[in-house]
């Protein structure tokens, strides 16, 4: 399985200045666990179940640990300002962090614009 997450400009220096990561994230995750470093996931098509949002965000974290602090808090949740879309979903609209993320999917990672 694979999902390319894309990263705004302003993410990228904590991603060792990539605008986008491949990664291959454990499939099946329950909710609310993590996932095990190895064995690597199954392949798609291998009878795994979809990888979940918090699967993706694990492995990206696991690459990236500061891009993490960035986007979730201490308790793993999403940032409030921080968008996440799978495919043209917003993961807030449609599972959150349980949001099935489905082989070959992008993923990406925007920061909300405020001001008056």
């Amino acid at each position: 399985m694979a999902v390319t997450v894309l990263l705004p400009h302003v993410l990228q220096s904590d991603a060792g200045g990539a605008a986008r990561v491949d990664i291959a994230p454990a499939a099946g995750v329950p909710a609310g666990t993590a996932p095990a470093p190895e064995p690597p996931a199954p392949p798609a098509g291998a009878g795994g179940e979809p990888a979940t949002l918090r699967a993706v965000l694990d492995e990206l974290a696991r690459r990236h640990p500061g891009l993490d602090r960035r986007l979730r808090d201490e308790r793993g949740r999403l940032r409030r300002y921080v968008n996440v879309f799978v495919g043209s979903d917003e993961c807030r609209a449609v599972g959150g962090l349980d949001t099935p993320v489905p082989d070959g999917a992008e993923v990406r990672i925007l920061p909300s614009v405020a001001g008056g």
